[in-house]
């Protein structure tokens, strides 16, 4: 009761710092970004406008990054930015407790008397520190049919990082967009605007050519042929990690990315020998399931990662599907030979992710199992992640693609639809072309 008190609290904060000079005529129900594939990274891009005058920003998206940090070393000009001052209600809402100078002219990103916090390249394991800023933000609403009026956010919060923070983004990205659960991710901070539920979905495309889809607030996620897929989710809850697992944090600060209950897995339908206390956090927040934008593949613990294979092989075996010489980073290919497709993919062994009973599960079918790394070899898209990883199982990219994932923070529980491939759509289907 007290935290929800705090949230409230919180929230109406924001509403006065970020709604104050927005549009009083059109107040949405959601928003929408785009979001696209980089080829070369494999890492997911979105873009919205920022700045006065406005400027087309390209972030890389970061499931559970804090908040939007930006490079503000180079380029950056507006005349609608300030920084945000020690001891400020912005600070507050940021949970900044430091106090900083920069001794050059002042200018985005070296203010004195500003709060700071800590950007983090969550590809790279990087982060730096930088102040805390607000400045424009503009994108556009939508119904969940298609996109409607552009809106603003005259006052968002955002943190300026360091040109060096870039190194290992994508080509062309400015800094990653933080859709983590705090009070100033973009889905907070959206919310807390335009008074829409406290949700966002994404959708990743599997394709480099055609966009993927991120909404903020709450249903319809409407695709191509009419399809709203956000009336059949399946829902398991979300958990918090009590230990950050950012690059750079403080003692007490609990993590910011989002966890699920993984029970137990299971390949073609046969539950897996595993160590099950590693599908749980201990004391220092080591262990635990949690999904990543980030992270290309799914990534698993040791011995987790050689119970699944070991069982995924064997099965395969039985069904004269040959295997092959492995192609880094994968450990186990096969060879494309006798292997049928279907409308979901390869027909491979499914794997489940059992979740809170045996009943709900995440099923991945061979569209998000299999890579293609060429004409004649496929590979299972899972990753060895050693004997002590700090997560004991990352969902990466590539088991997301083409899946629609709803997360609910007041809730606290994510809706997941499964391969939309079954729904015989995809999440590139979203109609951006047409104006409501």
């Amino acid at each position: 009761m007290a935290s929800s008190l705090q949230f409230l609290v919180f929230s109406l904060l924001l509403i006065s710092i970020s709604l104050s000079h927005a549009q009083p005529s059109f107040r949405p129900d959601a928003l929408v970004l785009p979001v696209s594939k980089d080829a070369s990274t494999l890492q997911y891009l979105t873009h919205f406008n920022q700045r006065t005058p406005l400027v087309s920003v390209s972030l890389v998206v970061d499931l559970g990054g804090q908040f939007l940090w930006v490079d503000c070393d180079q380029g950056y000009i507006s005349s609608s930015y300030s920084p945000a001052r020690c001891r400020s209600t912005q600070c507050s809402l940021a949970g900044s407790t430091s106090c900083g100078n920069c001794f050059s002219a002042p200018r985005p990103g070296c203010n004195n008397n500003t709060c700071g916090l800590s950007p983090d390249n969550s590809v790279t394991g990087t982060a730096t520190s930088g102040d805390l800023i607000q400045d424009v933000v503009s994108l556009q609403s939508t119904d969940g049919n298609n996109p409607g009026p552009i809106v603003t956010v005259p006052r968002f919060l955002l943190t300026c990082g360091s040109t060096f923070l870039l190194e290992g983004l994508a080509s062309g990205a400015k800094g990653m967009a933080g859709l983590g659960r705090t009070r100033i991710g973009l889905p907070s901070q959206f919310a807390a605007a335009f008074s829409f539920h406290r949700k966002f979905a994404i959708c990743l495309t599997s394709s480099t050519r055609a966009n993927g889809v991120i909404f903020f607030g709450d249903g319809p996620y409407v695709m191509l042929l009419n399809k709203d897929v956000s009336q059949s989710l399946i829902y398991t809850p979300l958990f918090i990690n009590p230990v950050s697992t950012a690059s750079a944090y403080s003692q007490g600060d609990a993590s910011a990315e989002y966890f699920i209950g993984v029970k137990s897995i299971k390949v073609n339908e046969k539950r897996v020998s595993l160590n099950a206390s590693l599908l749980s956090f201990d004391s220092e927040g080591v262990g635990g399931t949690k999904i990543s934008t980030v992270n290309p593949y799914t990534v698993m613990e040791t011995t987790i990662y050689n119970a699944v294979t070991e069982a995924f092989i064997k099965e395969v075996t039985s069904m004269n599907i040959t295997r092959v010489a492995a192609v880094a980073p994968f450990g186990v290919c096969v060879s494309v030979k006798n292997i049928g497709v279907t409308r979901v993919g390869y027909a491979v062994p499914s794997i489940d992710l059992v979740l809170q009973s045996e009943s709900v599960y995440w099923r991945i079918f061979g569209a998000n199992s299999m890579v293609q790394v060429s004409d004649d070899v496929l590979c299972l898209g899972f990753i060895d992640g050693g004997l002590s990883p700090r997560t004991s199982i990352v969902i990466g990219g590539y088991q997301l693609e083409d899946n629609l994932l709803q997360f609910d923070l007041a809730s606290s529980r994510l809706g997941f639809s499964s391969s939309l491939l079954f729904r015989q759509t995809t999440c590139s289907n979203f109609n951006f072309t047409s104006n409501a």
